[in-house]
């Protein structure tokens, strides 16, 4: 096909020729840099404002109420001169349209109106790295280099909002616990509407929560059980959205062996009663290893009255080993229980996952098992990447608080696998980005919910997360999900460990001081390091041990890990915790990555767009002559990517959200069976489940999707 290019060509027609061939059967790159050299010459450029020096545009910009004047007054001008020409020097330049087309509307700082760009991408990341040093200008130059050069990039919430004066929070993902009364319910809800008006996603743990028809005051059948709950969480994440703020949105929780389990799913279904339906809040189910056992034995499931539980044991249900506790639960006649089939209860999940992508998976006995820290874990958030260890608030009768928890905030940003790869100091360059975000943690104070405030002081938790593995194996010409790309993902995980270690060892020395909990952990007794010292961690193929070495980048040794070993258990840890791998999504695309760790969805990857339509990704590396290692999701199929998944999650304190796509011949029995392989491979959580289907014939390059959530 042959397109005729003229002075005033439209940027969006363009990129769209991503998704058609050329006359020799071709994609066609170059159509998406014309994209974007259009984009900048008939859009952002004449929709900037210009100014005449740097001195000039941050004085306009902080008179105007645009900049955070406390952010810069924390250096002298020369310096910040300096850090703006370190940024420009590298002249920056988005690699795909859809890069630059997401920064220019959602992150770039425009006019009170709307109307017109203040910043560049360079002034972007600079005024994210003066906010994030605070004062530190060593600091300040080193995460300017890392996020020029696509190393390191924040999350949305940080990128969006660092230094500027009418600003969201730092970070918008929350996890909260209900316990099994008024005033904490009534505080959830209150939670719910103070944080989704911030722009915040909030999960919320219902598994504490009497079920349908339990006592209340010793009435029986009086309890209406976790869906008018969910409703009135529903409801409150609805209205805030409607005060014009970033849209929130929200998740529950529930155990497996909750009595009301089936209904909680049954308020997914399509052609479900409207009176339970629940259409915008996600569900995530907790599953212990014993559900597995009964399965396996085509034995029946009970279900225990948390109400019961509390009663006996003294602690909610969310505190008890559900696989330790079954058998003498089952036996205690003082705890009210109902049964339904296991094998039947993986199969109606199965089912609901094909209809709607839901319920996400928690495997609790392999979350808590591989937890380092002391407590439990018992839920995740809303996409399934964050496993933190939680306490109940205890509330008075006036709502205020007789005991502040300790509940969860999620401090995120992803390295560019890549471009770290390629990084002329890997190890700073994993060091910078811990520094980030434990500043991001420092900065962050959500006094609007104290549990939240109080979680994240106690424990500096932060979540460095990866992108591009995928974009980075077919650049290296390997496969997704084979030996090598398993052994590359392995070993990269490994290194990435030792130094966010390393790192968070280092701050906690500076600082004299450690998280909270940290004497009862598996850091401080050592048993956490057995796995690094008892053995050595090697590539395990000829090619991938090029690959590091061709980097320049250390593989640690046996003696390195006794040394930080000791180090640790002398000073401790800054962090609680250290990595989550999180879905990236706008990121990706600015960074031009692939998502998180997962393969790609389609070659050429189409967004949609609420106003312009649909908008196209070409996938990062990507050429007419290396196609074959761009195989998507759909292709390589679930066991690869679990397999993918287990060999970094060895090596990763929290979860990796992690989704499994199907082709559309997929029946129930193909989920189910994924849904059992992930837990014997040793995955932490499932995310959503996305079924593949047949695209209108014409409108794909190849294989694009649309997924069925």
């Amino acid at each position: 096909m042959t397109f005729q290019i003229n002075a005033q060509q439209d940027y969006h027609a363009l990129n769209a020729l991503l998704n058609l061939y050329d006359s020799e059967e071709k994609i066609q790159f170059d159509k998406d840099k014309l994209a974007i050299h259009y984009y900048f010459r008939q859009h952002v450029n004449p929709n900037t404002l210009f100014f005449h020096s740097l001195k000039e545009k941050l004085d306009f910009l902080q008179q105007e109420g645009y900049y955070e004047t406390n952010v810069l007054e924390q250096y002298d001008f020369t310096f910040i001169k300096k850090l703006f020409q370190q940024a420009y020097s590298k002249k920056f330049r988005f690699q795909t349209f859809l890069g630059a087309f997401k920064f220019y509307t959602s992150y770039t700082l425009k006019t009170f109106d709307n109307k017109r760009y203040l910043e560049r991408y360079e002034d972007r990341v600079c005024m994210v790295a003066l906010t994030l040093a605070q004062g530190d200008q060593v600091l300040a130059c080193r995460l300017v280099d890392e996020m020029i050069n696509g190393r390191f990039q924040p999350a949305t919430p940080t990128f969006l909002n660092c230094g500027k004066k009418q600003r969201g929070e730092l970070v918008s993902c929350f996890l909260l616990r209900i316990e099994d009364n008024m005033e904490s319910i009534g505080r959830s809800v209150n939670s719910a509407l103070q944080l989704s008006k911030r722009g915040g996603g909030v999960a919320f743990l219902l598994s504490n929560l009497r079920e349908t028809g339990a006592p209340i005051k010793i009435i029986q059948n009086q309890s209406s059980g976790v869906i008018p709950v969910m409703k009135m969480l529903e409801d409150a994440f609805s209205y805030a959205n409607q005060l014009g703020a970033r849209q929130g949105a929200g998740a529950v929780y529930l155990h497996a062996h909750h009595p009301d389990i089936l209904r909680f799913l049954d308020t997914k279904r399509e052609n479900t009663d409207e009176k339970i339906r629940i259409k915008t809040l996600s569900i995530g189910v907790v599953i212990p290893d014993i559900t597995f056992k009964l399965a396996k034995h085509n034995e029946d499931m009970y279900l225990f009255s948390p109400y019961d539980i509390q009663r006996i044991y003294g602690v909610p249900m969310s505190e008890i080993s559900m696989t330790e506790k079954y058998t003498e639960m089952v036996n205690n006649q003082q705890i009210r229980k109902s049964k339904i089939n296991a094998r039947e209860f993986f199969m109606t999940l199965a089912e609901l996952q094909f209809e709607s992508g839901y319920p996400y998976i928690m495997y609790e006995d392999t979350v808590n098992n591989a937890n380092p820290i002391n407590g439990r874990i018992n839920m995740s958030n809303l996409c399934s990447e964050i496993l933190q260890v939680n306490n109940a608030s205890e509330y008075k009768e006036d709502l205020s608080y007789h005991h502040i928890g300790k509940d969860i905030s999620c401090n995120l940003g992803s390295m560019n696998i890549a471009h770290t790869m390629d990084s002329p100091d890997f190890t700073l360059s994993i060091e910078t980005a811990i520094r980030a975000l434990t500043a991001v943690s420092d900065m962050s104070h959500i006094r609007s919910v104290p549990s939240i405030e109080k979680g994240n002081q106690d424990s500096h938790a932060i979540g460095l997360g990866q992108m591009n593995l995928h974009g980075y194996l077919a650049r290296e010409k390997i496969h997704y999900g084979s030996e090598e790309g398993i052994d590359f993902t392995n070993i990269y995980f490994y290194i990435v460990t030792y130094h966010a270690l390393r790192t968070s060892n280092q701050i906690a020395i500076e600082r004299n001081s450690y998280f909270k909990g940290f004497k009862d952990s598996r850091y401080a007794s050592g048993e956490f390091f057995n796995k690094y010292t008892e053995r050595a961690w090697k590539p395990q193929t000829k090619k991938v041990s090029q690959l590091f070495e061709q980097a320049g980048i250390t593989i640690p040794n046996q003696q390195d890990w006794l040394e930080l070993k000791a180090s640790i258990m002398t000073h401790g840890i800054y962090n609680q915790n250290l990595q989550a791998i999180a879905p990236t999504g706008s990121i990706s695309y600015i960074n031009n990555s692939t998502s998180s760790i997962h393969p790609i969805v389609s070659r050429i990857e189409i967004r949609k767009d609420g106003k312009t339509g649909r908008v196209y990704y070409p996938a990062p590396f990507m050429t007419n002559n290396n196609l074959e290692y761009y195989q998507d999701a759909y292709e390589i199929g679930p066991e690869k990517i679990i397999d993918t998944y287990a060999t970094a999650t060895q090596h990763v304190d929290q979860g990796l959200s992690l989704t499994l796509f199907f082709k559309d011949d997929a029946t129930t029995r193909d989920i189910n069976k994924a849904q059992i392989y992930a837990w014997r491979k040793g995955i932490k959580t499932l995310y959503y489940i996305r079924l593949k289907q047949t695209a209108l014939e014409g409108t794909e390059v190849q294989d694009c999707v649309l997924c069925s959530l």
